[in-house]
Formats: structure tokens, sequence, C-alpha cells
């Protein structure tokens, strides 16, 4: 029997503007596809123009300037309609979703839909079940005693996994898929046990547990709300009043 680290992943990366979810803009995204361990990746690619400006800050993490995205990218409504059915349609197909930091990129999606489309993420997703594997999260509760970053480049490293050019979203999905992998292997005697659907109810709880233990470390910082337990997807802040 192939265990579900064997088979086939799907998995999803963005790069944006900035990190507020509320604000910032997908300017590239990339869903990456492997039916099997070894196997030849799929990949397909997004580059959007955002409608704002992208900031220099932004363009030294993944290299995208305003000047490329505004001559190359695509407006961004029919491409976010394009990134939502695929998203969806991995999953409808019953692969599992792998999100690095999963609250951030599926949160931004989201957001993304409803700025250019009206309609949040969970319409697509609305007869299909998400099922998300976040290797951040999986290693930080399957390796909680390790001291370090847990950035991808870190559980790259960590885990022998080549990442080939770090912020691009099609090299970090394909990375991020190989670390669930990798991390799945190092502690198969308690992932073999589970299917990727229940891991994906443990980590909303393992997420909550880690934000928790992260508050105390955020406030002595100042930002005493800078951690949200929200997993995968953080619900959309209230209107103002």
């Amino acid at each position: 029997m192939t265990l579900w680290f064997d088979g086939p992943l799907a998995a999803f990366d963005t790069e944006t503007t900035g990190v507020d979810v509320e604000n910032d803009r997908i300017v590239a995204a990339a869903v990456v596809v492997q039916d099997m361990a070894g196997g030849r990746p799929r990949i397909t690619r997004w580059l959007i123009n955002p409608g704002i400006p992208v900031p220099p800050g932004a363009t030294e993490v993944h290299g995208l300037t305003d000047d490329h995205v505004q001559r190359n990218g695509r407006w961004p409504a029919p491409v976010l309609e394009e990134v939502a059915k695929t998203v969806a349609g991995h999953c409808a197909a019953g692969r599992p979703l792998v999100v690095m930091n999963a609250p951030f990129d599926l949160t931004i999606l989201d957001r993304e839909l409803r700025r250019h489309r009206a309609t949040p993420l969970s319409r697509y997703l609305e007869h299909t079940p998400l099922t998300v594997l976040d290797p951040r999260v999986l290693d930080k509760q399957l390796d909680r005693y390790r001291k370090g970053r847990r950035s991808l480049v870190d559980l790259c490293s960590q885990y022998e996994v080549v990442l080939d050019g770090a912020h691009d979203p099609a090299a970090d999905a394909l990375a991020a898929l190989e670390v669930t992998r990798a991390v799945a292997r190092r502690f198969a005697s308690r992932m073999e046990r589970l299917t990727p659907a229940e891991l994906h109810a443990l980590q909303t709880l393992w997420h909550a547990a880690q934000t928790r233990g992260l508050q105390p470390w955020f406030a002595r910082g100042g930002a005493p709300d800078a951690v949200d337990p929200a997993w995968p997807l953080r619900p959309e802040l209230p209107s103002a009043a």
C-alpha cells in the first residue's frame, strides 16, 4: 500500500507586494503537482499586474520589478479565477495541498478573490474538502524542541531538500512539497497512521498551540497582537462600523 507521503501531492505558493494579507497583492503564483515521490513535477505559473506599485523591498525578495509586472503581468481578476479553480480542482481530485505558512498564502488569495471577483475562496471549495499540509506546522509539532528558525530555506537545509531559486513561487512550492514528504518520512512511525484529512484537522490545533507559545515572545517585543491562531485561513476582518 502506498503511503500518502509517497503518493500524489499538489503545492501552492505566491509572491506578493508585501506581508499584509489584508492590503498587499499577489504578483506571482504557482501550483506544482507531483503524482508520486520522485516523479516529474507539473508546474502552472501565473504573473499578475497587481494594480498597485511593487515596492522596492518586495522586489529585493522575489526579483519582480514594478516595470516587469506592468509589462508582462495579466490583469488580476481572470488570473485569480484560474488560480482558485486550479487549487479547487486538485482538491477535488483528492490531492492534498501543500502550502508553506498556509495562513499567509491562502488568506491573501482569499482577499484577492474578494477584491477582484467579489467571491471568497470558500465559494470555489463549496463541494470540495480542503486538505492542507503545512510543512512549517508539521515540522514544529514533530520536532518541537529543535532550536532555530523554520523558514523554508531552514527546513530545506534540515531535511536535505534542494531549493533551486528561492522566492520563485514554483521553486518554493516544489521545495515545500519535498520537505513535506521528508518530514513525513523522518517521522513515519507517527505519520503513516494518519490520513491527510486527519492531519488537516490536527494542524488547526497544533498551529493554535504554536501561536499561543509565540505570543509572550511577541509581547516582549511590543507587538501583543502579532500572532493569529487561525489555520489554514484567517477569518475575514469585520467591516469598520
